[in-house]
């Protein structure tokens, strides 16, 4: 595994947001979740989608809050474009399980 420096870390802003809207995208290739995420006033709303259909459905997903990268270039996926990218680990089947806080936090609050 390569090592970075601090200054590297610093470069990924990884926050916190809370998901306003979500719905299945249909057009995907493979079953994905369109998601609306809030980051407060600083960042605002960003949409995304993720391949998490395993474990959530769009109802469970609305007020949660979730860690997602939101410095990376916008990328077209199908008819959709996705602003950040939603962070998650894989289960023991490799499904993707979201990351997010244990307890309430202001959206848009920067992972330390």
């Amino acid at each position: 595994m390569a090592e970075i420096n601090f200054d590297d870390f610093l470069k990924v802003d990884v926050r916190v947001g809370t998901v306003t809207r979500a719905e299945i995208f249909p057009e995907a290739r493979k079953p994905a979740i369109k998601l609306w995420i809030d980051f407060g006033d600083e960042i605002g709303l960003r949409k995304t989608s993720a391949q998490i259909t395993a474990h959530y459905t769009p109802e469970a997903l609305v007020g949660r809050q979730v860690m997602a990268v939101v410095n990376f270039p916008p990328r077209q996926i199908g008819p959709f474009m996705s602003e950040v990218l939603v962070l998650g680990l894989p289960d023991e089947s490799g499904e993707i399980v979201l990351i997010g806080p244990d307890q309430a936090v202001k959206r848009g609050g920067r992972m330390h």
